[in-house]
C-alpha cells in the first residue's frame, strides 16, 4: 500500500519532470498531470518500484481536469496515505508584450494555466481529502516575478501575484479545520528551462528586460531544473512547511 501520494502538474519537461523524477520512490505513488507524458518518467518508475499515472490534459482548459481529480480522491479510502502532496507547478509566460499588444486568446490562456487550474485544483483537493487522516500539503510554485513587476509580461506577474494571495487565503482557511493542509506558494529562482529560452529568444523592442535574462545565462546564474527540484523537496519536506505561506526557495535555511 502506498504511503505517500504525490500529484503534479506540468510533469513532462522542466521542473515538473525534476520534481516527478525526485518523487519516484518505493511506495510512492505520483500522478503526473500534463499535455504530454514522459517515457523517461515511465521508465523510472517501473524500475524504481513506484507507482506513475500520466494524466494527458490541457490544464488551459482546467475545470474537467479538476472534477476528474476531485472524483479520483473521493474514491480513495481516507486512511491509506500516510502523506498527500498537491504540487501545481504548470506554468506558462507567454511572448513577452505590452498588454496593449498582446492578443487576447493567448492572455486568457496565461492566465488560466498559471492561476485558474491552480485555484480550481486546490478546490478539488481540499474538498476531496478534508476528512483523510493523513497529511496533506499543497505546493504552489509561484515566481519572483508575483512580487516584483515586468514590463511585458503582466499576465504571468499578475497570475504568480494572485497565486500568492490565494496560498495566504487557504492558509488561514485551513487553519480553521482539523488537519488543515498545510500550504505554500514558492517561488523556484531562476531554472535553466525552456521558459528561459523563450525570454532571451523575444524581441528587444517589445521587453525592455531582455539583457537581464540573456545576463542570466551569460553569468551561469541559472540552476538546473535538477538541482532546484532537490531544493524545493527540501522546502517541501520541512516539519515548518506552510508556518508562511508565502516563500523563496533562496531564502530556505
Amino acid at each position: 500500500m502506498a504511503e505517500r501520494l504525490c500529484i503534479v502538474t506540468g510533469h513532462s519537461r522542466g521542473l515538473g519532470a525534476a520534481l516527478a523524477q525526485a518523487l519516484l520512490l518505493p511506495g510512492h505513488r505520483v500522478i503526473g498531470i500534463s499535455r504530454r507524458t514522459n517515457d523517461s518518467l515511465a521508465q523510472a518508475a517501473a524500475a524504481g518500484g513506484a507507482t506513475l499515472e500520466q494524466w494527458t490534459a490541457d490544464l488551459a482548459e482546467p475545470l474537467p481536469v479538476a472534477q476528474r481529480l476531485r472524483e479520483m480522491l473521493a474514491a480513495e479510502a481516507a486512511d491509506r496515505y500516510e502523506q498527500v502532496l498537491l504540487i501545481n507547478n504548470a506554468g506558462m509566460v507567454g511572448t513577452p508584450t505590452a498588454l496593449r499588444d498582446a492578443g487576447l486568446t493567448a492572455l486568457a490562456t496565461t492566465l488560466r494555466v498559471d492561476l485558474e487550474a491552480t485555484t480550481l485544483l486546490c478546490a478539488a483537493f481540499l474538498d476531496a481529502t478534508r476528512a483523510w487522516s493523513g497529511q496533506r500539503r499543497v505546493l504552489n510554485i509561484s515566481s519572483g516575478l508575483g512580487r516584483r513587476p515586468m514590463a511585458s509580461s503582466a499576465a504571468y506577474c499578475a497570475a504568480k501575484a494572485g497565486m500568492d494571495h490565494l496560498t495566504r487565503c487557504l492558509a488561514l482557511e485551513e487553519a480553521l479545520v482539523p488537519n488543515g493542509a498545510r500550504v505554500l506558494s514558492l517561488a523556484p529562482g531562476v531554472i535553466d528551462t525552456d521558459m528561459q529560452v523563450q525570454l532571451r529568444s523575444a524581441d528587444a523592442a517589445q521587453f525592455p528586460d531582455l539583457e537581464r535574462f540573456v545576463a542570466l545565462q551569460r553569468e551561469g546564474q541559472l540552476v538546473s531544473a535538477e538541482a532546484t527540484a532537490a531544493r524545493v523537496l527540501a522546502v517541501l519536506d520541512r516539519a515548518d512547511f506552510g508556518t508562511s505561506p508565502v516563500g523563496d526557495v533562496r531564502d530556505a535555511g
